[in-house]
């Protein structure tokens, strides 16, 4: 029995609320929840041409329509509302073959041949997360180009993809941030089984899966929910990304009974690790129950006894996500951390406009994200001019997904340039040592661990009078960065609905050789991670920060009885005499040496001459290290 009908069986999911149903009879079941209107039809094609036909729903009442008729997977159908009334394709649709405006498929989920049974899961903490986008990752953009991939994530020491969102969207490139068919992987990935294989893949070679999912509004161009039901959308409420959905007003449970769903389909159908819930501050519920703790609570109880992990994003960094419901949070995992990377970003370029405006990327600045997560828990934040985050002491180091590059903040740039256009190679390595080897989960985007030369920018392929709009829309967004609202770098900015903005961005795998100084620095910096149990452990208690000039600091780790040392010089050469920190003396009958260092010469680097010496410690500037202690016959022997 294939893992999925072990569910369906264990928690009843035999269904969707809405949508098309196979039926153990091989007849398909039709439900929709349309109370706009007094009359509901379900239009039946077969995708290879014939006789369409057409079936009355039977009204259930509050809303409900449903019917059960002879049909089969693969057949195309769309509902008609009213009498003689407009087609529109099943908000509920499992796949869209021709986009978002043709016809929905019937889907028969349970055929696939699942081999993962004994998969167990994965848990929040040792974790390596690699975030990518199926149309960009690859040249052929597809879910079976992109496991052929995942042999070499493996290798490299990826335990986790982040999978930017793939419900279906309009045009024939974009984010997928406004998906309009939720329940429907993008047709311009590949049908539904291919997306099932890659995760069948990745499980294969140790890999889970979770995807990005956008719940917080309905996407503008192509949605068609509202024709069904206008309760669908709430008024009660400004959202900067579009409609928001009704969760607390009047008819909303059946809108979050949709939303809940779609945390089900996933879980279930797709055999998905978790999930990363996009712009959770813009979820805007009343309720007894938070529709954010319901989303949480289904996608584990779906899962049942396998392991999964849910990822937050929150702009302001608000710490009730990752605290249980019956705290008053809302039960995720993980948190992204954008100050992580504000201060990353700073250090690496100089710049602080816009919001980086509070950054100075000091060592200090990493010795306490290293140890406490969010940089801004409560404090006065000039940019905004309000108070930013909330009290996060208390929470797990792992619970923090710190990043250098992500699919947003490389777009948040004229071209969409990665950190190796913008820094020095030294700084570039120190960055990432201290990205890879903090206590915080690490997170790479797509090509990083390469130094991918194409960049990852907006694109968007909106219908030809909204394009401008769009276009336009991006230039603003941008021209709170004093350096991009001049003139000449607003007319620079490039045009997301053009073609080559997205081709741009698709990676070039013969760059892990051409590159392979690179490459090599971040196989080696994952492979200590995961083999030192002080890295492993991803405990903030055992890490204690100094602070050795505003370019340098050191954080001690100290694990019963093993010790380590990770010392990060961001500028000049560092002569440290005297050195009156207690952080930097070793264990006694001891002395510090060198395990690893970003300066090797197999990573470009200058090499590491010793840094405790006679002359007291002299630090390399633009340098990670990575420091052990020895027994000081080992140390002083030639």
């Amino acid at each position: 029995m294939h893992f999925v009908r072990k569910l369906v069986k264990q928690h009843n999911l035999s269904a969707l609320p809405i949508g098309a149903e196979l039926t153990a009879s091989n007849r398909v079941r039709f439900r929709v929840w349309a109370p706009s209107t007094d009359q509901v039809a379900v239009v039946q094609q077969p995708p290879r041409g014939g006789h369409a036909t057409e079936v009355t729903l039977e009204h259930e009442g509050d809303g409900y329509f449903s019917t059960e008729t002879d049909s089969s997977a693969g057949m195309h159908y769309r509902f008609r509302l009213g009498d003689d009334g407009d087609l529109y394709p099943d908000p509920a649709s499992r796949f869209q073959p021709d986009g978002p405006l043709g016809p929905s498929e019937v889907i028969d989920y349970r055929s696939f041949a699942w081999t993962d049974a004994d998969w167990p899961g994965v848990t929040p903490r040792e974790q390596i997360i690699y975030e990518l986008h199926i149309g960009t990752f690859t040249r052929q953009g597809t879910w079976i180009a992109a496991a052929e991939q995942l042999p070499a994530l493996a290798a490299l020491g990826i335990t986790l993809l982040e999978v930017m969102p793939i419900a279906e969207f309009v045009g024939r490139w974009g984010w997928s941030y406004d998906g309009v068919n939720l329940f429907a992987p993008s047709h311009l990935y590949g049908a539904p089984d291919d997306f099932r294989r890659f995760v069948d893949t990745a499980h294969r070679y140790g890999i889970g899966v979770v995807l990005d999912v956008v719940y917080n509004h309905f996407g503008n161009i192509g949605c068609t929910v509202q024709h069904f039901a206008r309760e669908y959308i709430s008024d009660r409420y400004e959202n900067e990304w579009g409609a928001s959905p009704n969760f607390d007003g009047e008819r909303s449970a059946p809108v979050r009974e949709f939303f809940v769903a779609n945390v089900r389909h996933w879980i279930s159908e797709y055999h998905l690790d978790g999930l990363r819930i996009d712009a959770t501050q813009a979820f805007f519920d009343q309720s007894k129950e938070h529709i954010l703790c319901a989303l949480v609570r289904e996608a584990h109880d779906t899962a049942g006894s396998r392991s999964i992990v849910i990822i937050a994003e929150s702009e302001p960094q608000d710490v009730r996500l990752i605290r249980p419901c019956e705290r008053g949070g809302f039960g995720m995992d993980m948190t992204w951390n954008d100050d992580f990377h504000h201060t990353a970003m700073v250090r690496a370029t100089g710049r602080s406009e816009a919001y980086y405006t509070d950054y100075r990327g000091r060592a200090q600045e990493f010795a306490s994200a290293l140890k406490w997560g969010f940089l801004f828990q409560g404090q006065r934040y000039q940019w905004q001019k309000q108070r930013r985050g909330s009290p996060a002491l208390d929470a797990p180091a792992w619970a923090f997904v710190n990043y250098l590059q992500n699919h947003d903040q490389l777009a948040n740039s004229l071209g969409g340039e990665r950190l190796q256009e913008l820094t020095s190679p030294g700084r570039l390595r120190a960055l990432t040592a201290v990205l890879l080897l903090g206590p915080g989960t690490p997170l790479l985007f797509q090509g990083q661990e390469f130094a991918a030369s194409s960049p990852f920018l907006y694109f968007a392929d909106p219908e030809a009078e909204l394009a401008e709009k769009v276009s336009a829309g991006r230039r603003k967004f941008l021209s709170q960065f004093r350096s991009l609202a001049l003139p000449e770098m607003q007319h620079a900015v490039p045009d997301p609905s053009d073609s080559a903005t997205f081709t741009r961005c698709r990676l070039d795998f013969s760059q892990r050789e051409k590159h392979a100084a690179v490459y090599r620095l971040h196989a080696d910096l994952i492979r200590l991670r995961c083999s030192d149990p002080c890295l492993r452990s991803q405990d903030k208690h055992t890490w204690h920060g100094a602070v050795l000039s505003d370019d340098c600091f050191l954080m001690r780790l100290i694990l019963e009885d093993e010790q380590r040392l990770l010392i990060v010089n961001f500028g000049p050469d560092l002569h440290l005499d005297p050195a009156p920190e207690p952080l930097l003396a070793p264990p006694a009958e001891r002395r510090w040496a060198v395990q690893w260092s970003s300066e090797d010469v197999c990573y470009g680097g200058h090499g590491t001459p010793a840094v405790d010496t006679d002359e007291n410690w002299r630090i390399p500037s633009e340098c990670a290290l990575m420091l052990i202690p020895r027994d000081l016959e080992a140390v002083e022997s030639p």
